[in-house]
């Protein structure tokens, strides 16, 4: 009888740890519906394969995880003090294969993430072009405080908060900053983050599957205006971005260096902003503001900040 009341003990034990389980996933879940949880909502290429990572790296480690906290609680639990039926035997002699069983676990469990991860690593490095057979979009992207400014240079437009791109269609954003501390470029729904640093050009490439609007913000905190650094990124059709790259040419706005001047201001909030044309080389020059002399030490006569 008591051999059978301990056995029920532990089926239920078991029991309760399942059902919190499934409720704590059914209440995720009922909290993620109907929100734009951008991690588990992948809506590009490169973020579809990293919520693929992600997912596969979580069930990896919660495999190791859940069974180690079940024997500790279950140990903790079974020797407790008030526990007369428990025994300890001070000189019992251990299993020799027990400690390479210990080590075999998380070993085979690191082999399996670095057989996974390695290829992945260079499949989605953000420099690399996702499809070389087809000529990618490129939008310039300079980091100023607090706004991002994006400039077409194969349009030879300009916006400001507000980026637009076809679906479908692969997207190399060179990413750079200006007169502003380092900043992260990351629009979670469809790529990785990137940094924007003054006098480096990074590059970050993503393709859009899926048309809408989709959040973008700094993920570096970057001073005082870094809470409202964000912007929103338009997925459309190759039909829609062409008739709404024609309506920002109708605009009155022309990018020249007074308003770039301007744009330079800190300012926070700041409502999208459209430039129906841009001055020849501005992205070159934002770039090359920065580069010293033979030195190597970078100009300050523009006045960067850190």
């Amino acid at each position: 009888m008591p051999q059978k009341r301990k056995k029920n003990g532990i089926g239920r034990t078991v029991g309760l740890i399942f059902l919190a389980f499934a409720s704590l996933a059914l209440i995720i879940k009922a909290l993620m519906h109907g929100h734009n949880i951008a991690l588990f909502n992948s809506k590009g290429m490169i973020a579809y394969d990293e919520r693929n990572l992600i997912i596969f790296t979580a069930v990896v480690l919660l495999s190791v995880a859940l069974p180690t906290l079940f024997v500790l609680f279950f140990t903790a639990w079974r020797y407790r003090e008030s526990n007369s039926k428990a025994t300890h035997n001070p000189n019992a002699v251990h299993n020799k294969l027990l400690v390479p069983a210990i080590w075999l676990i998380p070993t085979a469990c690191m082999l399996v993430l670095a057989l996974v991860m390695w290829p992945a690593t260079h499949r989605l490095e953000p420099q690399k072009q996702i499809d070389e057979s087809v000529e990618p979009l490129t939008i310039q992207v300079v980091s100023t405080r607090w706004k991002w400014l994006f400039i077409y240079p194969e349009q030879n437009i300009a916006t400001v908060n507000f980026v637009q791109l076809p679906v479908n269609t692969p997207v190399e954003f060179e990413l750079t900053a200006d007169d502003a501390p380092m900043s992260s470029f990351w629009i979670p729904n469809l790529s990785g983050q990137l940094y924007t640093m003054t006098g480096m050009v990074n590059r970050l490439n993503l393709m859009a599957t899926v048309a809408g609007d989709y959040p973008g913000s700094s993920a570096e905190i970057n001073g005082a205006g870094f809470a409202e650094m964000k912007f929103t990124a338009r997925a459309s059709s190759r039909a829609d971005f062409d008739q709404w790259v024609q309506q920002t040419k109708q605009s009155p706005k022309v990018l020249d260096a007074a308003a770039y001047s301007a744009l330079l201001k800190p300012s926070e909030n700041n409502p999208p902003a459209f430039y129906a044309a841009t001055e020849s080389g501005l992205y070159d020059t934002v770039v090359m503001r920065y580069m010293g002399p033979s030195d190597g030490h970078p100009n300050h006569s523009h006045g960067h900040h850190e």
